[in-house]
């Protein structure tokens, strides 16, 4: 780990990367200075950050976008801003670019694979006129087999099942190699509304140790049957789409973020967004997606100081409800 004074700086810098007020950055550096907030995956006890980084979006582009030498410079200062600042969650997939190739790489080349949580996502099932169908077993072994070699490491943390794929099929598999050790745990996700039933489902009656979920402060339906589940089951929850991919910043626009947010330790509008998402106690790690170290720097911010209570949770939906819709 990092110095304190060298954690500091870097939450210094990106307090002005970020055109915030003096007044404002003194107080971010000020909360930078707290420990990050931990949650227990609740099917073993062990302690994960609450803040992590996605790469479905802004960092597989950026690892695709950029030139060689360019794209790992930027990956490597996202990575290490991550750990440097005591996260460690990192979620990635099979099927999200070069993600998993250049950022295994990376943390090799930096000497930090053992100090991520690697969280990773296949999906095999077959797709016949719009509809998935069942797994392809040859290609699931394939999907898994490429992740270990991409990641560069013997043992991934989570391996779980991508936007409900044939759940019956892989979670059955990787089953399989969580009991060889291969995998420390499993899960299933998936983003879409319409999925939500068929994922209620395997909550139920799949002994699974994590779901992945979309959840904003604008898009709570993971509150009115998932989370609960997540709780009665002993589930871990990891939090994606926290900004609502660029809805949330297309409804904030050029807002300032009020006064009273510093109530709750929130001294930028990520900020704001990500401590709605920590504050429900199903959730285990929120999972924002970006490509910009000093964005990762204030993401980690949110991971700090207080969490909101009831009553400001209600605040901050009457605020957010209030925005016009993009």
């Amino acid at each position: 780990m990092i110095s304190r004074r060298t954690w500091l700086r870097k939450t210094f810098v990106a307090a002005g990367a970020l055109g915030l007020r003096p007044q404002i950055a003194d107080a971010l550096i000020e909360v930078g200075a707290k420990p990050l907030i931990k949650r227990t995956i609740p099917s073993t006890g062990e302690l994960l950050p609450v803040i992590g980084l996605g790469s479905a979006n802004t960092y597989s582009a950026t690892a695709l976008r950029e030139s060689r030498t360019e794209k790992y410079d930027v990956i490597r200062s996202v990575l290490r801003a991550l750990t440097d600042g005591g996260g460690s969650v990192f979620d990635t997939a099979y099927s999200y670019g070069a993600s998993e190739q250049v950022s295994g790489q990376v943390a090799a080349e930096l000497g930090i694979s053992d100090r991520i949580w690697w969280a990773t996502k296949m999906n095999a099932a077959r797709v016949s006129g719009g509809i998935k169908d069942s797994a392809d077993l040859a290609e699931a072994r394939y999907q898994i087999q490429r992740s270990f070699l991409r990641l560069r490491i013997p043992q991934i943390d989570l391996f779980q099942v991508h936007n409900m794929g044939d759940p019956l099929t892989q979670i059955a598999l990787l089953r399989e190699l969580k009991q060889n050790g291969y995998i420390r745990y499993i899960g299933i996700t998936t983003t879409f509304a319409d999925q939500y039933s068929d994922l209620v489902d395997v909550m139920r009656s799949e002994p699974i140790d994590f779901i992945g979920i979309d959840y904003s402060v604008d898009n709570r339906r993971a509150e009115e049957v998932i989370f609960p589940m997540a709780i009665e089951r002993q589930i871990g929850v990891l939090v994606y789409l926290p900004f609502g991919r660029q809805r949330m910043w297309r409804r904030i626009g050029n807002r300032s973020l009020p006064d009273w947010a510093s109530e709750l330790d929130a001294y930028t509008w990520a900020q704001f967004m990500l401590k709605f998402a920590i504050a429900h106690p199903a959730v285990t790690a929120v999972c924002p997606g970006t490509s910009n170290p000093e964005h990762m720097v204030d993401n980690l911010g949110a991971g700090r100081g207080r969490i909101p209570n009831p009553d400001q949770i209600d605040r901050m939906i009457r605020l957010i409800d209030s925005l016009p819709m993009s």
